[in-house]
């Protein structure tokens, strides 16, 4: 090795320039992705808990969605910070699609479960194969601020019951809530104590340092009193000593019940992640929505086949893995396997208050409330936020199909559109002998009526009119149908006696013209 090749070496290891000046690549080691791991593991096993006691599962439903999913999604993903896992918007709309067949703790129920997480991994899978990654861009904003603020506005609720020492009995999210807050007296206090200060130690650690495992210290804290003072509160119970082994034992013939569940979760619950993957991503760590869709469709392939959960993307703990110094999609890996180490002990977390977990899941989904955003939103476009609002609302009164909800607001969001598109912008100008007619807008087989009644007016009162100008230089889009139309106006008014000029056409709209004159 030479001189020249050593310095130029040891420049790339340390980060400094070349000495053409261009930045080197930095040669980083796996170690900072490992420490990045166990950090989210940290994190992720108490919220897999948590999240699984949310969708009504047992917690070894939360731990196999912990373990497998980030191990498979880790071998596919295109970004190197997002985690996958448990989450508290996907857990909310499995338990919306799970309770309308199955009740909630029955036997079937967690294969139910599982059969969903498969049922969502190949929906996913397919659309990444079939390149259809663009569908994380197709989400309306205001839909998902008004759904993702009714769901946070759901899960408080439901976890209203554990924080006050009490269980929902299988009763509807509203009335269990209900139920505990109309019965003061038998609120628990300790386990009203223990939920106000998991709450208070996350958001104190967050403060102190975003590597602080807040959760794991709100966790370990409710064990410390279980142990001192017995179990005054309820709490998790026995977990699973053993794996499970992969077995496709589900109940198929709910297929059908679960089929429109299924795709919504693959759609809405994407979107998540793919927001996560867009805002950590820049030019050096670019990220591949196609890539992210297989990654996240085999991690619920995952799950499934090893009876767990639907998965998605977490933003806390993938804002934690990049603040933790995470370099690859290793760090997920890591994070499962942490778990998977980990399972054998678990039993040392069956006193562990489930006011704890409610509390964890509460604070988690407080940065899905958006109702500031929403107030906002009304200043800047009420139609928009009309939409929003009623698919908050819609979230609310629907639940626990919540699955529902949010397909009725896309196609809000849809039918909003189209109105707006349909209002076509006509102006009429005269000087002289000649009226300018400009149009604004889209031009479409939704906005003819307002052509043909613009048309009409003019038609109506040609005296003194010799030239007539149609202006379509400020239309955004022109389709066939319009075409016609104003060709068949162009030629009523030649065969007036009037001198008829279209401008503005240009691209695909002049080409069709020219076809349409051609005949």
């Amino acid at each position: 090795m030479t001189a020249g090749t050593t310095t130029r070496e040891a420049a790339k290891t340390d980060g400094s320039a070349t000495p053409r000046g261009r930045r080197a690549l930095v040669i980083r080691p796996p170690f900072d992705d490992v420490v990045a791991g166990i950090t989210v593991a940290l994190v992720l096993i108490p919220q897999s808990l948590a999240y699984a006691a949310l969708a009504g599962l047992p917690p070894s439903a939360g731990l196999m969605a912990a373990i497998f999913p980030p191990l498979i999604a880790a071998v596919f993903a295109s970004s190197p910070y997002l985690q996958t896992g448990p989450t508290a918007l996907t857990s909310l709309l499995t338990l919306g699609v799970l309770a309308a067949s199955f009740v909630p703790g029955s036997p079937g129920y967690l294969g139910a479960a599982a059969l969903l997480a498969l049922l969502v991994g190949v929906v996913r899978v397919l659309l990444g194969f079939l390149r259809f990654g663009t569908v994380a861009y197709f989400m309306s904003l205001p839909v998902m601020r008004g759904f993702t603020s009714g769901a946070a506005v759901l899960i408080i609720a439901s976890q209203l019951p554990a924080v006050f020492g009490r269980g929902s009995e299988g009763l509807g999210v509203w009335r269990a809530a209900w139920r505990a807050l109309s019965a003061p007296t038998s609120i628990n206090l300790i386990a009203v104590a223990l939920a106000v200060a998991t709450y208070f130690i996350i958001r104190g650690s967050r403060r102190l340092s975003p590597l602080l495992p807040g959760v794991l210290l709100a966790a370990l804290t409710g064990l410390t009193v279980t142990a001192i003072f017995g179990r005054l509160v309820p709490v998790i119970g026995p977990l699973p000593a053993t794996l499970p082994l992969p077995n496709l034992d589900l109940p198929w013939n709910s297929v059908g019940d679960l089929a429109l569940g299924a795709v919504v979760i693959a759609l809405i619950g994407f979107a998540e992640p793919a927001a996560i993957a867009r805002t950590f991503a820049d030019r050096s760590r670019p990220w591949n929505a196609d890539r992210e869709l297989l990654a996240q469709g085999a991690a619920n392939l995952a799950a499934g086949v090893m009876h767990g959960m639907p998965v998605g993307g977490s933003f806390s703990r993938s804002a934690l893995a990049r603040q933790a110094g995470a370099r690859t999609r290793f760090t997920g890996a890591v994070a499962g396997l942490v778990v998977l180490a980990f399972f054998p002990f678990a039993e040392v977390l069956a006193g562990l208050p489930r006011a704890v977990l409610a509390a964890i899941v509460i604070t988690s989904s407080l940065s899905l409330l958006q109702l500031g955003a929403l107030l906002r939103l009304w200043r800047y476009a009420k139609l928009q936020a009309s939409t929003a609002l009623a698919t908050f609302a819609l979230t609310l009164v629907l639940a626990p199909r919540i699955d529902y909800a949010i397909v009725l607001g896309i196609m809000l969001a849809l039918f909003t559109h189209l109105y707006r598109e349909a209002q076509l912008g006509v102006t009429v100008e005269r000087q002289d002998e000649v009226v300018t007619m400009r149009f604004d807008g889209v031009l479409w087989f939704g906005s003819l009526q307002s052509l043909e009644r613009a048309l009409l007016r003019l038609e109506s009162d040609l005296d003194g009119i010799e030239r007539v100008v149609l202006d379509t230089a400020r239309l955004g889009r022109i389709d066939f149908s319009a075409l016609m139309l104003i060709y068949d106006a162009e030629r009523r008014l030649s065969d007036a006696g009037l001198e008829v000029k279209i401008e503005g056409l240009h691209g695909r709209g002049e080409m069709i013209m020219g076809r349409i004159r051609r005949g």
